[in-house]
């Protein structure tokens, strides 16, 4: 997915009482919000879940732009002495796909993979993922490069001028023998669209408590440019455009589509 950006909430009665931006990473726009509507009136909440499009590329491969999904908040939410004997809460797992607050500002929301869990060991080479000490299989990952970059694929490697501060914080605390460890209370994440993904190599960890949930199913799909998914206004073109090409922008065989995490080992 790229890339999850709007957050809204729902007033006893069902009723949708605001609107607000919250990221480029993940989006729920105007459109988004009005088409799902009446499922989230069956859950008189957005508890359980809530509406996202994504506006980003960096999950291509698993999510696309201008896919409107639902994200499960329950799966991960922190179970109570009785609650947990009856709902399927769990902790991420790898290849968990994740929507998270992102760590540098919590207003916006992003999508990506969970690669690694407190105490894995990880590193890059070549592109190849290397978890725990051994190579693991990655089908949905996509490289839309060729060319090997030293240390986006070689991770983790030399300092890059698109670390943020954190990320320095990252490399120059929790690597261990050239191996990233995950440290307590935190996950490593990157995007499935791994050579145009701005992602914990780039930034850092996820810190646990960031994440929101995870998502269920692309209840539709329209072909959209990113701008028209992160505008936080009711965009007029957006909505022209859906009316117009409404029957031939909208994905249909991505209609109802599953969204399924792959298990690492």
């Amino acid at each position: 997915m790229a890339a999850v950006e709007t957050k809204e909430q729902i007033a006893e009665g069902g009723l949708w009482s605001r609107y607000r931006e919250i990221s480029r990473e993940v989006h729920r726009g105007f459109i988004a919000e009005w088409t799902v509507t009446v499922v989230l009136l069956l859950f008189a909440t957005t508890t359980l879940v809530q509406a996202f499009v994504i506006p980003s590329a960096s999950m291509v491969g698993t999510l696309l732009i201008g896919d409107h999904v639902l994200v499960d908040k329950l799966t991960y939410a922190p179970s109570g002495p009785l609650s947990h004997r009856v709902l399927p809460y769990r902790d991420v797992r790898r290849g968990d796909i994740i929507v998270f607050r992102y760590p540098l500002n919590i207003a916006e929301d992003y999508v990506k993979r969970a690669i690694g869990v407190p105490g894995d060991r990880i590193h890059l080479v070549d592109k190849k993922l290397w978890l725990n000490g051994h190579p693991v299989e990655e089908p949905y990952a996509v490289h839309s490069t060729a060319y090997i970059d030293a240390y986006r694929d070689n991770f983790p490697g030399p300092v890059s001028p698109a670390m943020r501060p954190q990320a320095v914080d990252m490399i120059e605390n929790h690597v261990e023998n050239n191996e990233l460890v995950v440290p307590p209370g935190f996950i490593f994440a990157m995007g499935d669209n791994r050579d145009d993904s701005d992602d914990s190599r780039y930034w850092g960890f996820v810190p646990r408590e960031n994440i929101v949930g995870t998502p269920l199913i692309v209840y539709w799909s329209f072909e959209a440019p990113t701008q028209d998914l992160v505008n936080p206004n009711i965009g007029i073109d957006h909505i022209v455009d859906v009316v117009a090409h409404f029957f031939t922008k909208t994905r249909w065989a991505r209609t109802f589509k599953l969204i399924h995490g792959y298990p690492l080992q």
